[in-house]
């Protein structure tokens, strides 16, 4: 069906522009928000995704502040209105391509509600590409580009607003489209995903003037599946070739905790293709926000991509004290973290996760990885 967007250059398929390259159901495209305050007292997650073959578009936000996150969901059908990134009171927009976003969520019965603007502060990252067959099919074709920046604007929780200022609250962004591989760990509703041996991390920092991505996948300590990263620059500034990540060896302390795979502390020596390297000490700050709650993995039956009708919306509270609630939330988490180059101080967020079998880090693979 025609939209706006067709007005504007840059198809690449003879069709409008709700159509995409494949029909395969995973054909997904996804806008992603995190932010928090240098503290890392608090964080929020923000997301939304474009299913076109699917007929859906969903979309959740989220926050953790004094050990209780707070989820928002919700999922419309995506036609007739297919390019129109709004889900309910949720909303999305690019004002400025690489430069600005708006990140809207009017009142509702969640208990937040916010009004922030990203703007961005470093050069975008380029992920290297992402390709997988298993079986002799395509399970994941997909592309996606990171930026790190600071918001501005206010955040309201339970009535209570907190302001979001630019010097203080940083934060990360990304996009990606493209067939995604299938992510199942509700195991109120198999069929799981098996995940073999592995360690991953993907973590994001900045500095004044410069910032790091660091994206790697494990089988084995120095056996990578996937790596991806670079040293980025402040806006507009040249990229330089050399600064993309070449290799990372890495020294993760993990908290004695009973209930999940928490990491205390960490060492990261990422290598650049220029030969230099940057060591990164890393320590995480009180608040991350487990991704269960935005259907990473999928909730009660839940996944993203599902049709739940023309319109739907649900909520919850979480007490990460609670032993049961941190069980239903697994380990795929985006926590707020301080690190040390040198004499340099910046802050960011580490995803991280060991699978059962990895010959490393053996104390915390009883719980579950992602």
């Amino acid at each position: 069906m025609l939209t706006a967007q067709d007005d504007l250059i840059g198809h690449q398929l003879p069709t409008t522009f709700d159509h995409v390259m494949s029909s395969d159901p995973a054909w997904m495209e996804r806008l992603w928000y995190t932010g928090h305050p240098k503290d890392g007292s608090l964080i929020f997650d923000i997301g939304l995704g474009y299913h076109p073959n699917r007929n859906v578009m969903d979309a959740f936000a989220g926050v953790t502040i004094d050990g209780t996150q707070y989820n928002f969901r919700a999922s419309r059908h995506l036609r007739p209105n297919p390019l129109e990134t709004t889900v309910g009171p949720l909303k999305i927009e690019v004002l400025d391509g690489l430069r600005r976003h708006r990140l809207q969520l009017a009142p509702n019965e969640s208990g937040l509600a916010f009004d922030i603007e990203f703007l961005g502060t470093m050069n975008a990252h380029e992920e290297e590409p992402h390709f997988r067959r298993r079986n002799g099919r395509v399970t994941e074709h997909m592309a996606r580009g990171q930026q790190l920046g600071a918001y501005r604007g206010w955040l309201e929780v339970d009535g209570q607003r907190h302001a979001i200022e630019s010097q203080d609250w940083l934060g990360q962004r990304d996009h990606s489209w493209g067939i995604r591989a299938e992510m199942r760990t509700d195991e109120s509703h198999p069929p799981l995903t098996f995940y073999p041996p592995f360690f991953y991390a993907w973590t994001t920092v900045q500095f004044a003037g410069r910032g790091l991505h660091v994206f790697f996948k494990e089988r084995a300590p120095g056996e990578f599946i996937y790596l991806s990263g670079e040293e980025v620059l402040s806006l507009g500034q040249k990229p330089q070739r050399g600064r993309r990540m070449a290799g990372v060896n890495h020294e993760i302390e993990w908290a004695d905790d009973p209930h999940g795979q928490t990491v205390r502390a960490g060492k990261f020596e990422v290598k650049l293709d220029d030969g230099s390297t940057r060591v990164l000490h890393i320590r995480t700050l009180p608040a991350r926000y487990f991704l269960k709650g935005g259907l990473y993995g999928g909730l009660n039956g839940w996944f993203h991509g599902d049709d739940k009708g023309k319109l739907h919306i649900e909520h919850e509270r979480w007490d990460l004290d609670a032993p049961e609630i941190r069980k239903l939330a697994r380990t795929l988490c985006d926590h707020v973290i301080e690190v040390r180059d040198g004499n340099e101080v910046g802050y960011g967020i580490m995803e991280y996760g060991v699978g059962a079998g990895y010959a490393k880090y053996p104390q915390v693979q009883q719980h579950p990885p992602i």
